[in-house]
């Protein structure tokens, strides 16, 4: 299948219909062994220092593995989406824009996934027959999910890696259903993680420090229990059509609309504190008012670019958020003792 990159999780459905393999380019960047390699690339070619290293990422990936043909998201997703997309076209690489409507609305989306369709020529019955046969990998998916809070069998960056996966199957969804059966299977003979572990929950795009984050809240008696906009690239209500699936995907619409989804899992899932990752330089940093006005829990706020690895100061940060929740819990036992 010809491969065309895509920045950020679309509606994927379409693409193979059209007998496109998507490739997420953001997996491509973070999981290079030298992520900073491909920031220096578009660095080199003008992209600002202050511009998100996500996005210079997503550029350097392109040239690296000469990817032809990029699906790029204009609405709902990053501002400088559209630039990108301006210069990737000065490259001569092929690119096909995507819109998500500015509310979550079926209808809208019907006209939305209909304009890509036609731009991919094919019809969206094909895309429907996809989405049938990608249900099974996206309730593997979540089943990992519910393994992962409610059972304790399931390690964050495992909920991490699984779920942000999912917005282009590792390239392969066959493989990757296979796989993840493999390892549900294996997680089910595991032990549970203590009981008395502070629960986590992180919200906010993924972040630059992942295969770092995660190990290191472990180390300190903490678990990341849910992992909020990982966990919508698995399609957690998929509704009966891709009009319905892609409208209740959270992500490209107001920061309201995630919070009815974040608010209802932090009580479900009985979380301690919250992180809230931001990229630098990126808009939804902004989104961090609104978070800690509404959300009635402690949050801890980490903004990241292109280090790739905590610092030491994020890392004092981390344990003292980590302190705070511990000395929170114990004061409210002794409270109920009494």
């Amino acid at each position: 299948m010809k491969k065309i990159g895509i920045t950020t999780t679309v509606p994927i459905e379409v693409l193979l219909a059209a007998g496109y393999q998507p490739v997420d380019l953001n997996n491509v960047f973070i999981t290079d062994p030298s992520p900073e390699r491909l920031v220096y690339i578009a660095e080199r070619a003008g992209f600002p220092l202050n511009c998100c290293s996500w996005i210079k990422g997503i550029y350097g990936a392109c040239m690296e593995h000469k990817i032809d043909t990029v699906l790029c998201v204009t609405t709902g997703d990053c501002s400088n989406t559209i630039m990108l997309m301006e210069v990737l076209k000065l490259k001569e690489i092929n690119v096909v824009p995507f819109a998500y409507p500015d509310k979550p609305d079926s209808q809208r989306m019907q006209h939305a996934l209909q304009a890509l369709a036609e731009t991919l020529k094919i019809s969206l019955d094909a895309a429907e027959q996809v989405r049938a046969e990608l249900a099974s990998c996206r309730r593997l998916a979540l089943k990992l999910d519910e393994l992962t809070w409610r059972e304790g069998l399931v390690s964050g960056f495992e909920n991490h890696l699984w779920l942000v996966s999912a917005s282009d199957f590792n390239q392969d969804h066959h493989k990757y259903y296979q796989e993840l059966q493999e390892l549900l299977a294996q997680c089910q003979q595991r032990q549970p993680y203590p009981s008395e572990w502070l629960k986590l929950a992180y919200i906010g795009v993924p972040s630059v420090y992942g295969q770092d984050l995660y190990p290191y809240l472990e180390n300190n008696g903490a678990r990341v229990v849910f992992n909020e906009i990982q966990r919508q690239f698995a399609m957690p209500q998929p509704g009966d059509s891709l009009a319905e699936q892609y409208s209740n995907y959270t992500y490209p619409y107001s920061i309201y609309d995630r919070l009815k989804d974040i608010t209802a899992e932090l009580k479900k899932r009985h979380i301690d504190g919250v992180i809230h990752y931001v990229q630098a330089f990126c808009h939804r940093g902004i989104g961090d008012i609104i978070f800690r006005d509404v959300i009635k829990l402690p949050i801890l706020t980490l903004e990241g670019n292109d280090d790739f690895f905590l610092t030491h100061h994020l890392k004092t940060r981390i344990e003292a958020f980590l302190d705070m929740l511990q000395r929170s819990r114990r004061r409210a036992k002794i409270v109920e003792e009494v």
